[in-house]
């Protein structure tokens, strides 16, 4: 029997994405490995492993690179299946509504929450520029998107929690009486503006049935965690081989065969691009195989859906 590694979890407090991902490890009690990225400085470790993606949270399993939170999810719920994220028969709106909650209610909640109060509270104990540079490196992650101004977002994010509330007038949770990947998909961007943001949290008051769920939520706990370091995980990854790959079936939207050397990046939110050889494309997610003088070779796999695949200029 193949012993699994630790999972290593790339993340920093404040990600409301990262928050998602440690509420699903405690949900499933999955011991793991956490290394905190800074919020706004260079990350060169992480870097060193994805090949250029630097959003957060990353999940390092030896020196497999899963990056998204949608994928990470998917590989947690393969560590563990019980209890699962996915239960039937309503897994396909289960994974619908999560994907409204990590595009529409997290760019809603977040344009509402990092208006000049709520980041003069996230960034009160940091250095005098730090939120400056926060707010230009978000500018350049999300170059060419429509910023929503705070007032538009205040009222787009009321209807959502209204809504919110009426699914949860009769269940403990969003689909039913146990958690699953919708409700930590919703839950991460409330989360932000109730306890990063809490001088803005009042607009959560108008939906008790909100609130009520969230406390449930927060009572799943982040599990069992021991603090690792960024060095540690790349001597993790230098000195691990990546696991075979499964045979799943090619799935070929883009006429770019296996082999390849192609780039991929986040739509949207985030420029950076991780470029390697491409060795899957199944219907869930894409893999590359790269080369690093400090981790030598990892697969970096990423979700098809919100990223864009194309060959790279040197090919």
């Amino acid at each position: 029997m193949t012993l699994l590694p630790t999972p290593i979890l790339h993340h920093y407090p404040n990600s409301p994405f990262a928050e998602k991902i440690r509420l699903i490890l405690g949900y499933k009690r999955i011991s793991w490995q956490s290394v905190v990225i800074p919020l706004i400085n260079a990350q060169p470790d992480l870097v060193a492993l994805t090949g250029g993606y630097r959003q957060v949270p990353v999940l390092q399993m030896g020196s497999d690179i899963y990056c998204g939170s949608s994928l990470i999810a998917d590989v947690l719920e393969h560590l563990a299946p019980w209890p699962t994220l996915y239960p039937e028969p309503s897994k396909g709106l289960a994974r619908i509504l999560a994907q409204w909650a990590d595009t529409t209610l997290f760019c809603t909640s977040m344009a509402f929450s990092t208006q000049p109060k709520g980041l003069e509270q996230l960034f009160e104990h940091a250095p005098s520029d730090a939120a400056r540079v926060f707010s230009e490196d978000c500018k350049a992650m999300s170059l060419g998107m429509r910023p929503l101004p705070a007032q538009d977002a205040a009222a787009a994010y009321k209807s959502c929690l209204r809504r919110l509330s009426d699914t949860l007038d009769d269940r403990p949770f969003l689909l039913g009486d146990m958690p699953c990947i919708s409700d930590f998909s919703v839950y991460a961007p409330l989360w932000f503006t109730r306890i990063r943001t809490s001088v803005l949290a009042d607009i959560l008051n108008a939906t008790p049935a909100v609130l009520d769920w969230m406390d449930r939520m927060s009572a799943l706990g982040h599990g069992s965690m021991e603090k690792f370091s960024a060095a540690g995980a790349v001597a993790v990854a230098a000195v691990s081989e990546p696991a075979a790959l499964h045979d799943d079936v090619f799935q070929d939207e883009h006429g770019i065969a296996l082999g390849s050397r192609v780039v991929i990046g986040a739509l949207g939110l985030g420029q950076e691009a991780t470029e390697g050889e491409l060795i899957a494309a199944t219907r869930l997610h894409y893999t590359l195989r790269r080369t690093d003088e400090r981790v030598g070779t990892v697969h970096v796999h990423f979700p098809r859906i919100g990223y864009a695949l194309t060959l790279a200029t040197s090919a």
